[in-house]
């Protein structure tokens, strides 16, 4: 795993550092630092919410100077399709962010569909097990918490592999800490998640 700056951090990451490049993402960073070769100056960006996809595109248009229309599917139409075209005309890139690619994003306006249709779509995947354990260390350090070096390797098979549950764990954990007002421990990590329910039984291997 190569640190870079992404997905998440308390309250709200804005810095390169705070972005973790693996598997799930590398296909969308790479695709941006080629920003200059592409045919059209536009990218759809889709992916889970909380994957760090905000924060890539806020990174990305403070290096470019380009423009970021995040959670597109709340855009207006119109202003969106303004800004595609402004794009092309000042070769300056616009980055455009939606859950999903459309048809899943019902877009009505026909000349903004076309313009969807001819930009180019990279989705950030579903985290793997490395970037899991990383999220959880990283996201407790950012909150003060120390987190033992065996914690993200214990829980990477035993909770959900989503951003959603790394984000509910931490918080969890988070919320142990000051209550508990103890070093973080497995145990203690162990008996908060098992209380919350968010230890998969599926998942689990001892």
């Amino acid at each position: 795993m190569n640190q870079i700056a992404l997905p998440f951090a308390w309250p709200v990451p804005d810095k390169e550092e705070d972005f973790l490049l693996s598997d799930a993402n590398r296909a969308v960073f790479e695709h941006l630092t080629r920003w200059s070769l592409w045919p059209v100056m536009a990218t759809l960006i889709t992916g889970p919410r909380k994957s760090g996809r905000s924060l890539l595109g806020r990174i990305f248009v403070r290096k470019t100077g380009g423009r970021l229309f995040d959670d597109a599917e709340d855009h207006d139409e119109e202003a969106l399709f303004h800004a595609w075209n402004d794009a092309q005309a000042r070769r300056k890139p616009l980055l455009i962010i939606a859950d999903a690619p459309p048809p899943a994003w019902q877009v009505k306006l026909p000349d903004l569909r076309s313009r969807l249709a001819a930009t180019p779509q990279v989705e950030i995947g579903a985290p793997d097990d490395a970037l899991i354990g990383q999220l959880i260390v990283k996201l407790l350090g950012d909150r003060g918490i120390a987190a033992p070096p065996e914690l993200g390797a214990y829980l990477v098979p035993r909770i959900e592999r989503s951003y959603i549950s790394v984000i509910m764990v931490v918080d969890i954990l988070d919320r142990v800490m000051l209550s508990h007002h103890r070093r973080m421990t497995v145990p203690l990590a162990k008996r908060a998640l098992d209380e919350a329910g968010l230890i998969e039984r599926a998942r689990k291997s001892g």
